[in-house]
């Protein structure tokens, strides 16, 4: 297989993730809430994401460094959503999931 092929095919699945990921945070901005998330969701993430960046730059796999300094952010920016809205519920006495 080709190495543009090979590539094309990363960033094609790259997107594919993003979007999905992206489509929580998203949710979670929107309506401002918690309910339904869990706040592992993004802590996972954040853990997962800043290991496979070691291990793409160790590797020299610039389309992964690129994907998961993405999936990085985005996982950074839903944690910092999910601690101002859980915060948010339990000013407004909303029962917040602490899971």
């Amino acid at each position: 297989m080709s190495e543009t092929l090979t590539n094309l095919i990363g960033w094609c699945a790259t997107l594919i993730l993003l979007l999905t990921v992206s489509s929580q945070v998203y949710e979670q901005w929107r309506t401002r809430s918690v309910r339904g998330v869990s706040h592992w969701l993004f802590a996972g993430q954040l853990a997962a994401s800043t290991g496979f960046v070691i291990y793409s730059i160790l590797q020299g796999d610039w389309v992964f460094v690129a994907s998961n300094v993405m999936l990085l952010i985005t996982a950074l920016v839903g944690q910092v959503l999910f601690l101002r809205n859980r915060h948010r519920s339990e000013d407004e006495g909303e029962q917040a999931p602490h899971r």
